[in-house]
């Protein structure tokens, strides 16, 4: 593709029903893209895509969802149909929360304004299925943006990046206006990260400067020469401005292979593979150092290194309000897996929770709603587990490294 393929004008007001966002339309090679920036939380944005739709002139229509999203739009219990324990085992508990969280943040939106978030990206959906048009998910899926944003920020930003991000949207029963004015403009990550990206290129780049590019990427794939001609493109306003920018430029011949590396997750560095590891090498070189001067001293470092990691993840499991035998196995169980890293504490909590208290079908069937409320969070089953999971994987990690500390001190601190 050329330059000389690619014509970006803004349609006269009589080509096109007049509409409460700003509209680009922009013809790369056969096809004719009609972009239209809309808000998140808007009744008018979701009669301007019915508006645009039934003028009957568009062979196809692209959103700015992703195939997760879609799904859950469609089926809004589908989080709590997931395999609890598999989600645990493949360590994903802290990706769900995250995605409750959210999911509850926007219900309270939905409950104040009276308008569902994403309402023009349902009314897009709902039209394309009443006129049989093909619909086209152009997003980057929420998992992947969640997981680019957490290996591209500073290693010691994350904690508090996702601890805020599920603490943020729990803690605030009434939503202000102003966070509903932000969800006019982006999405529902945008809105919770965007006192973060404003400060911070290594966040702001995942979360809108690379979906820009790659709902560019994802249209030119999806209408390759000889497809659609008219492609009606249902976006957030604030991506507006980078989507049609990218489309301008010449676009790749195989936008599939830069679609793949936008997709691929960064792989971890292998020194932060080895710390575990060294942390354990650490502690048993210190418990043998201890032995060797004296067997007094030796046991006095195992009993604190037990004390500490064993009350610090089993307390953090007592404020997830779990079941005294969690309380009682992760107690044992935080100082042997600090000392295993193929297992952790919060993999034997979550598992002796979920068998002493096993959801039951209503927990599953209420998830969605019981977490609108911060209270809710600990009174569904299967909630209160994901809890568990988190409170005694921090409580341990905490523990590792005060326990790691206090050996240290007490051996080399004279």
């Amino acid at each position: 593709m050329t330059q000389e393929d690619v014509t970006s004008t803004v349609p006269d007001s009589d080509a096109l029903p007049a509409t409460s966002g700003p509209i680009n339309v922009i013809t790369v090679g056969d096809t004719r893209y009609t972009l239209l920036g809309t808000a998140h939380v808007s009744e008018e944005s979701a009669n301007d895509v019915r508006q645009l739709i039934d003028t009957g002139r568009f062979d196809a229509v692209a959103i700015e969802l992703c195939d997760a999203r879609h799904h859950s739009m469609a089926n809004p219990d589908a989080m709590g149909e997931q395999d609890l324990f598999q989600v645990f085992k493949q360590g994903k508990a802290g990706m769900v929360a995250a995605s409750l969280a959210l999911g509850a943040f926007q219900q309270r939106i939905a409950d104040q304004s009276g308008i569902q978030p994403g309402a023009e990206m349902r009314a897009a959906v709902e039209a394309c299925k009443a006129k049989q048009l093909p619909l086209l998910l152009v997003d980057r899926d929420v998992g992947i943006t969640l997981r680019r944003i957490y290996r591209n920020v500073p290693w010691w930003q994350r904690f508090s990046l996702f601890t805020g991000l599920i603490g943020s949207v729990l803690s605030r029963e009434d939503v202000s206006k102003e966070d509903i004015e932000k969800l006019k403009e982006g999405d529902m990550l945008e809105a919770t990260f965007s006192e973060f990206a404003a400060q911070s290129e290594a966040l702001y780049n995942p979360l809108i400067r690379e979906r820009d590019r790659y709902m560019a990427l994802r249209l030119a794939e999806e209408t390759p020469s000889g497809g659609y001609r008219n492609v009606l493109v249902v976006l957030g306003a604030g991506h507006l401005k980078g989507t049609v920018e990218h489309l301008e430029a010449p676009l790749p011949a195989n936008p599939g292979e830069e679609i793949a590396t936008l997709e691929a997750t960064p792989p971890p560095s292998k020194i932060w593979k080895l710390v575990p590891w060294l942390i354990t090498a650490l502690v048993l070189v210190g418990f043998a150092i201890g032995f060797s001067r004296n067997t007094d001293l030796g046991w006095q470092l195992v009993t604190e290194w037990f004390l500490i990691n064993g009350v610090l993840s089993a307390g953090a499991t007592i404020a997830a309000l779990a079941h005294p035998v969690t309380v009682i196995a992760t107690f044992f169980a935080a100082p042997l897996t600090s000392l295993n890293p193929t297992i952790g504490a919060g993999f034997v909590a979550a598992g002796v929770e979920f068998y002493m208290r096993k959801p039951k079908v209503r927990d599953f069937a209420t998830l969605r709603n019981d977490v609108v409320n911060l209270k809710g969070w600990w009174k569904n089953r299967v909630s209160r587990t994901l809890l568990v999971f988190i409170l005694a994987t921090l409580g341990s990690a905490v523990g590792t490294w005060v326990a790691g500390f206090r050996i240290a001190g007490t051996l080399f601190g004279g």
